[in-house]
């Protein structure tokens, strides 16, 4: 019977061989999160507390347009079962990018500089702008320009949303702004007179205004120092994610406009006539 010698070089070349299958075996095993929640039936959306956009009920349900919508989209993929991890508008995109979830389901508005750290979803909507200000309006606050010509005026505005570019591009100046983490905290703040009024989307205002005590919505507007503010948002994704957000464009662009979703979102206010008229790419893009 004829011995093998092993040398050095042998069993060095043995390891390494060894070494490439097991991380041929780990990259076969290793399921993406697409895989992982059409085998399990279930994923995480982060929400951020945002009537008509996202929200929980007192009861815990969470609902909304966006949250509705990705329920629909996700299940046509074989997904049935969507739980929503509340957090903080400013901490949603950190919080997908760290794993606490697997989508943002927030009626997140898409621009190029969220676009650069994450994947977005075709927009499910568009819309405009409006502001909450006390009852009868005293100080005849219009948009982001009865501001700026204003300097003793305060806004109120929501920490990590598209608000606070707009006032910038209005000329707003940071002394006058009030940055706060949710809507229930834009309304005490223009109820207890700590802002003379707090911009969001034209949907948003109108129902904190139909909520509370006090306030009401100014008329919408669609543009701040000249540039279009009608925002389409949409869902996002983790950039190495892109077979679940292929996937979910897929069946989105089959279910917008079709008369199972505008009867699904017109009880949040949406409808026919916030069907989004931009795509993804040009939204990025600035366009």
């Amino acid at each position: 019977m004829k011995h093998v010698v092993w040398t050095r070089r042998m069993l060095l070349s043995l390891g390494a061989s060894l070494a490439l299958l097991g991380s041929a075996s780990t990259v076969v095993m290793a399921q993406t999160t697409l895989e992982r929640a059409q085998a399990d039936g279930f994923i995480r959306v982060g929400f951020a507390n945002e009537a008509p956009f996202g929200f929980a009920t007192p009861d815990g349900k969470l609902t909304g347009e966006s949250p509705e919508v990705v329920k629909a989209v996700l299940a046509r993929m074989g997904i049935k079962q969507v739980d929503g991890v509340l957090t903080e508008f400013g901490a949603l995109i950190p919080g997908l990018k760290a794993g606490r979830f697997d989508i943002i389901a927030a009626g997140m508005f898409i621009n190029p500089k969220r676009c650069a750290e994450i994947n977005f979803s075709e927009p499910s909507y568009g819309i405009g702008q409006s502001m909450l200000v006390p009852k009868g309006n005293p100080k005849g606050i219009k948009d982001y320009a009865s501001i700026k010509d204003d300097p003793a005026l305060k806004l109120a505005v929501m920490a990590g949303a598209v608000e606070v570019g707009y006032a910038k591009d209005a000329g707003i100046g940071l002394k006058q702004l009030v940055m706060l983490p949710d809507q229930s905290s834009l309304v005490a703040a223009v109820q207890s007179g700590r802002a003379d009024a707090a911009a969001l989307t034209a949907l948003s205002i109108a129902n904190m205004a139909s909520k509370a005590d006090g306030v009401e919505a100014t008329q919408p507007f669609g543009e701040v120092a000249g540039k279009s503010v009608k925002g389409h948002g949409g869902f996002g994704f983790r950039k190495e994610d892109k077979d679940l957000l292929d996937a979910f464009n897929a069946e989105l662009k089959q279910f917008l406009g079709s008369p199972e979703h505008i009867a699904l979102v017109e009880p949040f206010g949406f409808g026919k006539d916030y069907l989004p008229n931009k795509t993804t790419a040009e939204l990025c893009a600035g366009e």
